[in-house]
């Protein structure tokens, strides 16, 4: 396989994996650990493959930005960073709509969020370590409330 056919393979298994979190209902559990678990697992073993076999031929290094961007204009260190994001971000979404789902976050404020890590990783992440917080107290307010109306 060529590196530009791993790079097509892995990408479309990572939207896969986006699509099944986003679109598709969690009534199942199995299915709930396809894109949370399964598939950043595959892509992990692909990422550990090529950084086992093409890093240390590969001049730059993690030191100073020069070196990064040294290191990355290697294409089997680039296909690694790509792939590294793509484990990542899918494997952090999981997270966030596992912990969205048990504090009772609607389906329709998961969405931009999980879309935004999806495209931009940390700024969904983000936004999802702000929301959660909020929607925590929210639910624990109201169920005070209740508490107190039926007595």
């Amino acid at each position: 396989m060529t590196l530009e056919q791993l790079f097509s393979s892995a990408s479309t298994l990572a939207m896969f994996g986006w699509v099944i979190l986003i679109f598709l209902p969690r009534r199942w559990e199995w299915m709930n650990r396809v894109p949370a678990l399964y598939i950043p697992i595959i892509l992990s073993l692909v990422y550990s493959y090529l950084i086992a076999r093409y890093f240390f031929s590969a001049e730059g290094g993690f030191d100073t930005l020069a070196n990064v961007q040294q290191l990355f204009t290697y294409p089997e260190a680039a296909l690694a960073g790509w792939i590294h994001y793509l484990a990542f971000d899918l494997f952090i979404g999981g997270i966030i709509a596992k912990q969205a789902d048990m504090i009772g976050l609607s389906r329709f404020i998961q969405v931009p969020i999980l879309l935004l890590t999806f495209m931009f990783g940390p700024f969904g992440y983000l936004l999802f370590a702000i929301i959660k917080p909020a929607m925590q107290r929210f639910t624990l307010k109201e169920s005070q409330y209740d508490g107190r109306k039926k007595s």
